[in-house]
């Protein structure tokens, strides 16, 4: 292999160099494979589908967690679903506040791959972490007013994560949630058009059950289009609030190391262009 392929819509897509397939697995629910790029690193793929490179996945990581983290008064007991490189673990324990974090990985091979072809990337021995190997969809069906945030960490609706975007699993997403608490999921790039009926549907069974979207918008170059989109929903808790500002300001003061996210960029993902809001208003009804 000299070169990979992504479509996404029809003949369009993302071509990366290969110098060198490292990993390659076939796991009970998926291909997965890491890829040494000739201009982005180390590849994640899933099934043929980019998860992320060595040299971009702080964005997707940083924009997943601490927007909710830190709006969130006090995010003690976290839940993650998927997320099997660890990156997202990596960025929940960089808050003080949090106690604990029920992790749900579906497919243990992705997190040998990671551990294998991406050191330093995940976290995996912070021992507030709980890591269960199992269906993410069934074991939040199984809890109750448990969870100040839980986070979506899945890939394309397609596969092992199919039912991520649907109404049943964020209708046990809210019964998990405790009062006011937080559901954050990565929504697809607006940009695509047949990603639009998974994106409205996520926004409407959001709406439905948790409570006030947010929908905000990251930049992530091996995505399709590079812009990414990921909501936000809650019924008490306002990610525009000064208090939300205020804590992502502080946050970033204390962690430096911090590449992509801030209290501006906090901010501005969430001024979103009239095409993308028309997008989610039209999910609303």
């Amino acid at each position: 292999m000299n070169r990979f392929d992504e479509w996404y819509e029809g003949r369009t897509g993302l071509t990366l160099g290969v110098q060198e397939v490292v990993f390659s697995k076939q796991s009970p629910f998926q291909l997965v494979e890491v890829l040494h790029t000739d201009s982005w690193g180390h590849v994640l793929t899933l099934d043929g589908l980019v998860m992320l490179s060595e040299q971009d996945e702080f964005v997707y990581h940083e924009m997943l967690t601490h927007p909710a983290l830190c709006a969130h008064p006090k995010p003690s007991q976290l839940c993650v679903i998927g997320g099997g490189d660890g990156g997202t673990i990596r960025e929940c324990c960089k808050h003080e506040d949090v106690e604990s974090i029920d992790w749900v990985e579906i497919d243990e091979v992705v997190i040998e791959a990671s551990k294998a072809c991406f050191p330093g990337l995940g976290v995996f021995d912070d021992p507030r972490a709980s890591l269960y190997i199992e269906d993410g969809i069934k074991f939040v069906e199984r809890q109750s007013a448990k969870y100040d945030v839980i986070l979506i960490d899945g890939s394309d609706p397609i596969g092992p994560a199919e039912g991520l975007f649907g109404d049943d699993f964020v209708q046990a997403c809210a019964k998990a949630l405790k009062p006011g608490g937080i559901v954050v999921s990565q929504s697809e790039s607006p940009w695509v058009k047949t990603f639009h009926p998974n994106m409205k549907t996520l926004y409407h069974a959001l709406s439905s059950h948790v409570g006030n979207v947010s929908p905000y918008l990251c930049s992530i170059p091996l995505y399709p289009t590079g812009t990414w989109s990921m909501m936000m929903a809650s019924n008490e808790v306002d990610p525009q609030s000064s208090y939300a500002f205020d804590s992502a300001e502080q946050f970033c003061e204390s962690h430096p190391e911090l590449k992509y996210f801030s209290a501006d960029v906090f901010r501005a993902s969430q001024a979103l262009p009239p095409f993308v809001a028309a997008l989610f208003q039209s999910s609303a009804s």
